[in-house]
């Protein structure tokens, strides 16, 4: 019996699903924009100072900030959508589009300071988006413009037609962390490769004292810190874009060692895992450990 739903030819050539994947892989693959990228990213990071590039990437939160402060402009440009299809609402309606565009300036920030520390190819998506994502902001600027000067079709129509724009900035988003990976953390899906049941590493007395030591687990790199009789574990791949943490500088000592990665400098407290400074939003993920007679085990939180 042929199925009602033949997905199987969604894929063909032809179709728009197809032919947008096949352009979000062009994009991917795009090294024409790698010199604006380039320009842009050295920019960033040499006007924000590093703690307002903690504060935007929400290491202070533990979370990344943009997903959060996209919310407020989101919400506000679709409620004023609606409020437009009705009699009477277009104060509110306008009200609506100008905490929206406001709204926008924190978001945009916190966006290219995330961005400023991706890979090439997360880069250039990135870079689509945030132009899509500043046509549809000027888009809504004309928008007030034309509803304080009492067109208001004029209004209406240039605040939906950002609303188009900023749909496509959305899909981009959307492609950029579910597809690319891009503010996800790559540390996660490491615990799940290891064991539940308490996993032997070795003996105490084989970890120096005070400085991190890597251990393979099932094939998964962890990251072990002495500091006296205690023992921290945690994942060896950075949670921000998989480097190496075992390879990476130490600073302070005791319970105030960290880790610092080599690739973006995401800092980590060694007896904890905290995230101390950016681009990493997020903590270490740490295991569990025990030492019976003078062997280390570990096993998943």
């Amino acid at each position: 019996m042929p199925s009602a739903f033949p997905l199987v030819g969604l894929r063909r050539p032809g179709y728009p699903s197809s032919m947008l994947r096949q352009t979000l892989s062009r994009l991917e693959k795009a090294t024409s924009l790698d010199p604006v990228s380039d320009r842009i990213q050295q920019t960033v990071q040499n006007v924000t100072p590093r703690r307002l590039r903690d504060l935007l990437h929400g290491t202070w939160l533990g979370h990344p900030v943009h997903p959060v402060l996209v919310q407020v402009p989101v919400g506000a440009f679709m409620s004023a959508a609606v409020l437009d299809l009705l009699p009477g609402q277009d104060k509110a309606a306008t009200t609506l589009i100008g905490v929206g565009t406001a709204s926008v300036v924190p978001a945009i920030a916190a966006g290219w300071v995330d961005w400023s520390s991706l890979a090439k190819d997360q880069r250039r998506v990135g870079l689509v988006h945030a132009a899509s994502n500043a046509v549809a902001t000027t888009l809504y600027v004309g928008s007030l413009a034309a509803r304080f000067s009492g067109r208001r079709g004029l209004g209406k129509m240039l605040a939906y037609a950002g609303l188009s724009v900023a749909g496509a900035g959305a899909y981009l988003g959307g492609h950029l962390s579910y597809k690319q990976g891009a503010g996800v953390n790559q540390a996660a899906a490491e615990l799940l490769r290891l064991p539940e049941n308490w996993a032997e590493v070795g003996e105490i007395a084989s970890l120096p004292e005070g400085k991190p030591a890597v251990r393979t687990i099932d094939g998964v790199r962890v990251l072990l810190y002495r500091n006296g009789s205690e023992v921290t574990a945690m994942i060896e791949q950075c949670g921000h874009q998989g480097g190496p943490l075992g390879e990476g500088d130490v600073e302070g000592a005791g319970a105030d060692a960290c880790v610092v990665c080599p690739w973006h400098g995401s800092t980590f407290r060694l007896v904890d895992g905290v995230v101390v400074h950016g681009p990493a939003a997020n903590d270490q993920p740490t295991l569990r450990t025990r030492v019976q007679d003078g062997v280390l085990s570990v096993a998943t939180p």
